[in-house]
């Protein structure tokens, strides 16, 4: 007596194949673009470096007086003038060159000591200890008030910014990077490079950092946001570079001009712009963790 096989037997085997032979990569990408959050958000992003780096083609420079002194929103101001007649869309399009760049800086810079840190106490583990524990004193220190210190005695300026902001933003980084990174050193396939004697060096760029590649990319990201935030918050207080132009300076201006209360456009749509970013970094992110993890994507189903 002939066997029949259930239906769908081959057609579920040639899908279990090529969804293995499809990279993961890949899968995360197909997962991350079914989210609309993410794909709206990731849109959001690159429209918002895209109008940094359009600057000039878009706007005019913010400077100089005009007789249009708090004008509200209208067709000839879109977004209303500032207490001297100043544009603030222009304001807004060129303060997003400085906040990003001031951001992005200050993101790198905190990813590559963060990262080295957090890598160095999962790989080294006579390490450990001793840079777990600056981590923790780092991470329980007054961070505002510390910035704001640093940054007066330092003097207005944006590499200031910048440096102050990584110094602060470097330990979150560290122990995510640190946690991630633990099991990953007592996998088999680093313990077998190191039986065939493979340098340290070539064990960390060859294994452990690409594993922990993913957590190092969303960690830019919400890096950047949170720098950008606190870009804007020094910068609110006068710490920011008062030659340049970015969201917090903005701000600064209308509070120091004592319109907010009669004039809510010169507050409303720099701390919009601030907003839109910090919520499109923070939702591109976890949409990306989402897609890379085969649970929350589904991979586990099949």
């Amino acid at each position: 007596m002939s066997i029949i096989p259930p239906s769908g037997t081959a057609e579920d085997a040639r899908e279990g194949m090529r969804t293995e032979a499809v990279s993961p990569r890949s899968r995360t990408w197909r997962a991350f673009v079914r989210n609309p959050f993410g794909l709206v958000s990731l849109a959001v992003l690159f429209l918002i470096v895209a109008v940094a780096l359009a600057a000039p083609l878009i706007a005019g420079e913010p400077g100089g007086y005009s007789a249009d002194v708090l004008a509200p929103p209208s067709a000839e101001h879109w977004l209303g003038t500032d207490n001297i007649g100043r544009d603030v869309y222009n304001q807004i399009v060129w303060g997003a060159r400085t906040s990003l760049a001031v951001g992005l800086g200050a993101s790198a810079l905190a990813i590559v000591l963060g990262a080295a840190v957090g890598i160095g106490a999962a790989y080294f583990r006579r390490l450990d200890t001793p840079l777990g524990m600056l981590i923790d004193v780092m991470l329980s220190l007054p961070i505002l008030p510390l910035m704001i210190l640093v940054a007066a005695l330092a003097g207005p300026s944006i590499s200031t910014l910048v440096v102050v902001i990584a110094v602060f933003s470097w330990p979150e980084v560290a122990r995510v990077v640190r946690s991630q990174a633990l099991p990953v050193v007592d996998l088999t396939y680093v313990n077998a490079a190191h039986v065939i004697g493979a340098p340290n060096r070539w064990v960390l760029l060859r294994h452990v950092l690409p594993a922990v590649t993913p957590v190092i990319v969303v960690s830019v990201v919400l890096t950047a946001s949170r720098a950008v935030l606190s870009e804007a918050g020094l910068s609110f207080l006068g710490l920011g570079d008062p030659s340049s132009w970015s969201w917090g300076t903005i701000l600064y201006n209308a509070q120091r001009s004592g319109v907010l209360a009669s004039a809510w456009w010169t507050a409303l749509f720099p701390s919009l712009a601030i907003l839109l970013l910090v919520v499109a970094a923070t939702l591109t992110s976890l949409a990306y963790n989402d897609a890379r993890n085969p649970r929350t994507r589904g991979d586990s189903a099949r």
